[in-house]
């Protein structure tokens, strides 16, 4: 079983290089303590181009050559969302650390098995939510704690496209993605809810899902052709309405959108209300600067203040940084994934609802 090294670089194999594998990459590549060793794709032409760009020395066909490869320590896994759970595992078993895409698994199930798998390897397994790095969420949580709004009593949550379903691909299919827009939208939205908000538990969910655009041929982008191309079908929601009861009382109100006849472009929104004032995050094509307003009374008159924020941040950079951090750091219990397979839970929840028409509890 291999260890992970004290003293020199991390080598690390990226397993599905379409465009968030080649995201997390070029992050391993620009860190200075990684050694990106291998690429595995089952594509080769961008397979190729990436580890031609990056100077990465070996390619593989398939992901069970990197379990057997000598020397890697760690893998990033950007695969179609039903294999995330079987490779995750099979790496773990292997003694190698994991960064796995979001969202952790496909059912609750198998990110119970994912997260048993690495406290029982005692490796690191760890979903980038690169959201929750941005800098003006960085400001809102330091914000919250000091001044406050409050007590916090409801939010509003969202992340609606005009026009967003892949025109072909397994985004589409719910045999290989779980799921449609809650599943790919989903986890980055209740993940800034939940860690603004200071990880209440969420009690229960009540929702509603649609795949009607989809279906009608409206809202397509580019051609999708990723690994295990889902084809044509389109068989889950791009559209999915739900109300959550957390912990302490606060609700949720909370909508994701692939596409829709609507205002809407690539708007990611976030609201928090409390009893002496309220956040308003608002990012409109991942817009990072003038995002933020603080809705409060001053001298008893309402006010909204625009605060200047720093913009930086968010991208997969800060997720490699972290997750080398952890292992570097030794703690690895700490890091078993139990965070994501919460937001899965929690998805699966307002999953459930949808198709029974029935409020769940978790």
């Amino acid at each position: 079983m291999p260890l992970t090294s004290s003293s020199g670089p991390l080598r690390v194999a990226v397993v599905g290089v379409g465009g968030v594998g080649a995201a997390h990459a070029h992050a391993f590549a620009a860190h200075p303590d990684v050694e990106l060793a291998a690429l595995v794709d089952a594509v080769p032409g961008r397979r190729d181009a990436v580890a031609a760009e990056l100077g990465v020395p070996r390619v593989l066909d398939d992901w069970r050559e990197v379990l057997a490869a000598d020397g890697v320590e760690a893998v990033s896994i950007a695969l179609p969302n039903a294999l995330h759970a079987p490779v995750t595992i099979a790496a773990l078993e292997a003694g190698l650390h994991v960064l796995c895409e979001k969202p952790l698994a496909t059912t609750v199930a198998d990110a119970r098995a994912m997260v048993d798998a690495a406290r029982t390897a005692g490796r690191v397994l760890e979903v980038p939510f690169n959201h929750r790095k941005r800098g003006d969420v960085a400001f809102l949580e330091r914000y919250l704690a000091d001044p406050g709004i409050g007590d916090i009593y409801h939010v509003r949550a969202s992340w609606r496209r005009r026009a967003g379903i892949a025109a072909a691909g397994w985004f589409r299919s719910r045999e290989l993605a779980g799921g449609g827009a809650l599943i790919d939208l989903g986890p980055h939205v209740l993940d800034l809810v939940l860690h603004l908000l200071g990880e209440p538990a969420v009690r229960t969910a009540s929702a509603a899902v649609h795949g009607r655009l989809g279906t009608a041929g409206y809202g397509r982008t580019r051609s999708a052709t990723p690994v295990h191309d889902g084809g044509d079908v389109f068989d889950v929601e791009d559209l999915a309405s739900a109300f959550l009861r957390l912990d302490g009382g606060v609700s949720v109100q909370f909508e994701i959108s692939w596409a829709g006849h609507a205002a809407d472009d690539e708007d990611i929104s976030l609201e928090i209300l409390g009893v002496d004032g309220g956040v308003r995050l608002f990012s409109r094509r991942y817009a990072t600067e003038g995002t933020v307003q603080v809705f409060r009374d001053v001298g008893g008159v309402p006010a909204v203040i625009r605060p200047a924020v720093d913009g930086r941040g968010g991208d997969h950079h800060s997720v490699v940084r972290d997750f080398v951090a952890a292992i570097r750091s030794g703690a690895w219990a700490e890091h078993d994934g139990s965070l994501a397979l919460r937001r899965t839970e929690v998805l699966d929840a307002v999953y459930r609802s949808a198709a029974t028409g029935a409020e769940v509890e978790l």
